[in-house]
């Protein structure tokens, strides 16, 4: 019976042992999670989002930036937050009270992406609008990224305003299937990019979707590091 109790004993310490290790890895992780997207458990975050470019409907979103931000609200779900999504005419507030994911590129159905390019983004320029309201490339540092039927293009970028606070995720892809590929990107690859680059650094990436027709956001990949050079004003 002594040693029946001395076994029984030695499964529960080595059972508690391997939980409190897995619970003490996974705090670490959502740690990690929260600080790289400034978030908190209770708080909010902003979803700002291209309107449909075919709709006159403030709260009209194409398909696949609903899909964008369903990732981007499971990303503030596992960080304990809630996300508000807020719509073209609707007062955003200042820049760093509360995390924002900004969907889509520049123009009359984005205005909040226009501000940032504008203010923080300066080293970036998308093309004006063709006449099926897509945006056909965007440039950074001299180097130009254009919309194919063979391959798509999307920036994703963390900055901070003037005065800090939380952080903006900018995704600003030429395609709404673009957009998703880079929430996924960011939802995918969120670990690895804390650990490049920390909780407080900038960055800007630009990824490229291989046959978006035919294999979607499936062949998603990095392309360049641009953080040196969308930050600052282009020539």
């Amino acid at each position: 019976m002594g040693d029946l109790l001395i076994n029984l004993l030695a499964s529960i310490i080595a059972g508690t042992s391997v939980w409190l290790a897995g619970f003490l890895v996974r705090r670490r992780k959502l740690g990690r999670e929260r600080a790289f997207f400034g978030l908190t458990a209770g708080t909010s975050c902003l979803m700002v989002v291209s309107r449909h470019a075919s709709s006159p409907s403030e709260f009209s979103v194409h398909r696949r930036d609903v899909a964008a931000l369903v990732e981007l609200a499971t990303i503030a779900r596992e960080c304990g937050a809630h996300a508000d999504r807020v719509g073209e005419g609707q007062p955003t507030g200042e820049i760093g009270r509360l995390t924002e994911f900004c969907v889509g590129g520049p123009g009359e159905a984005n205005p909040r992406a226009a501000t940032h390019l504008r203010t923080i983004l300066r080293g970036v320029r998308y093309a004006v609008y063709n006449e099926e309201k897509r945006r056909l490339s965007f440039t950074v540092g001299g180097t130009e990224y254009t919309l194919t039927p063979e391959i798509s293009y999307v920036l994703l970028a963390r900055f901070w305003g003037p005065a800090g606070g939380h952080p903006v995720f900018f995704l600003g892809g030429l395609s709404a299937g673009s957009n998703l590929a880079g929430a996924r990107y960011l939802a995918a690859h969120h670990i690895a990019l804390h650990q490049k680059y920390g909780a407080d650094r900038p960055f800007a990436l630009v990824l490229k979707i291989v046959e978006p027709a035919a294999y979607g956001t499936d062949f998603t990949e990095l392309v360049a590091d641009v953080s040196d050079r969308a930050f600052q004003p282009g020539e």
